[in-house]
């Protein structure tokens, strides 16, 4: 098994910055594309953010300029970098990857972090 960890959430003002970490531990062969979504009251979970292991990313059109997604390989972490926040980018963030917990090509699997609280208000 796979557990993701996600920190760095909290209250924020408008225009403020947050920085999430996620953290990948466990039964971990390989880590594929790690990704950043975020859900807010009364919506549906949606796609901030991904990254694949060789650095490549892909974002949101709402977020390109304000939200810069990273990885650190050794340490099997994800970041989120959230600048000039509003308060529509309130939202529980969740962190997933794609994850091989095994050398056959069928010992993968999709994993989901708990999520962390982040709130932009005045």
């Amino acid at each position: 098994q796979v557990q993701l960890v996600e920190s760095g959430g909290g209250l924020v003002q408008p225009g403020g910055s947050l920085r999430l970490s996620c953290v990948a531990s466990g039964s971990i062969f390989s880590l594929n594309d790690m990704g950043w979504y975020r859900q807010a009251p009364g919506k549906q979970r949606a796609l901030v953010a991904i990254i694949s292991s060789d650095g490549r990313t892909t974002y949101v059109d709402s977020m390109k300029g304000r939200f810069t997604i990273s990885r650190d390989n050794a340490k099997n972490t994800v970041y989120l970098q959230m600048n000039s926040l509003k308060p529509e980018d309130t939202a529980v963030y969740y962190c997933n990857a794609d994850a091989q917990y095994g050398k056959k090509w069928y010992e993968r699997s999709g994993y989901w972090g708990q999520g962390t609280q982040v709130t932009v208000s005045s």
